[in-house]
């Protein structure tokens, strides 16, 4: 099975609380453009639009989202 890396660049930095929502992806906070970035491999584009769906459901901005090479 084809595994692909994304990556979701979100509004804010993000608490730990929320953070917890997300435990398959890796983060990394950009405190000088005030975002976090969450990434990492998910099974489809599908497990990829639930990440999205999680982070609509939780009122957070998607500032980026990519599929990486």
């Amino acid at each position: 099975m084809d595994r692909f890396e994304y990556e979701f660049v979100i509004d804010g930095e993000l608490s730990e609380r929320v953070l917890s929502c997300f435990p398959e992806l890796a983060v990394s906070i950009d405190r000088q453009h005030t975002s976090t970035r969450l990434s990492g491999e998910l099974p489809d584009a599908a497990a990829a639009r639930g990440i999205i769906a999680r982070l609509d459901d939780l009122g957070l901005t998607l500032r980026e989202f990519r599929r990486l090479p």
